[in-house]
């Protein structure tokens, strides 16, 4: 048996997240489906982010085992039944014991935010359109103080077991070109809703409804009301997962 790393990319706009799910139009149900056609068996995937509905991915990597197969003709015929809403950017033989999920050492996620005066059609599905101004040196502000370890408590969904809500977020970085601004962050992990938790909260300090000298605080509060709202899904998108070793991992890192 070989492991098996497929690099993927999707338009999260019309599933119902990564996770399989009874009744539901999801990624990995239709990613399943699509490798059964093809290898003739059902496959058990691993997964490096599991994003929500209508979340995007430009770099997802899924792993699985198989009788070790043909990866180019595995990626012509996923891509075949899948794309242009998935597709295979790269299918690789990873080392023995390689778990896309397990062995990834952090993911790295984008947010996109439009503050032009009028929506773009040909962006809609992948920006989030707020035309309200926005401060973007209290943005900055409020960013720095939210990197490093700290209990995410507050910028996530409560979790539904005792597990820790500890984090470590090695970056938040907000750019800003024209009207379109870029929140970038990466982190060993992210809890349920994380990523939309922080920039929600990041645009309300830009709007002054928060000041960002108060997020020392709102970390300390643990609640998910002392923080800002949740950003909509379709401005995020997973940018890519890193792994220590390259070559061992099968694939660009």
């Amino acid at each position: 048996m070989a492991v098996v790393r497929l690099d993927l990319a999707y338009d999260g706009t019309g599933f119902r997240g990564w996770a399989r799910q009874p009744g539901q139009r999801t990624v990995e149900g239709v990613l399943q489906e699509a490798l059964a056609r093809v290898l003739r068996r059902k496959l058990e995937l691993s997964v490096a982010g599991r994003t929500d509905a209508g979340v995007h991915a430009r770099g997802q990597v899924v792993s699985f085992e198989a009788d070790d197969p043909d990866l180019g003709r595995l990626q012509r015929a996923v891509n075949g039944i899948l794309s242009p809403e998935v597709v295979v950017l790269r299918a690789a033989r990873a080392a023995d014991g390689f778990d896309a999920r397990r062995s990834a050492t952090a993911r790295e996620y984008r947010y996109r935010i439009s503050l032009a005066a009028v929506p773009d059609p040909f962006a809609a599905r992948f920006t989030w359109h707020h035309p309200e101004a926005v401060s973007l040196g209290s943005v900055r502000l409020a960013a720095q103080r939210l990197r490093g370890d700290h209990d995410f408590a507050s910028f996530c969904r409560a979790p539904q077991t005792a597990a820790s809500t500890v984090r470590r977020l090695d970056r938040l970085s907000v750019g800003k070109v024209g009207d379109l601004i870029e929140v970038t962050a990466r982190a060993n992990s992210f809890l349920h809703q994380m990523v939309r938790s922080l920039v929600g909260t990041l645009v309300a300090v830009g709007e002054g409804k928060l000041a960002p000298e108060s997020m020392p605080d709102v970390l300390a509060q643990r609640d998910r009301s002392a923080a800002g709202p949740v950003a909509p899904p379709h401005g995020l998108t997973l940018e890519r997962v890193v792994y220590a070793n390259r070559r061992a991992m099968g694939g660009a890192s």
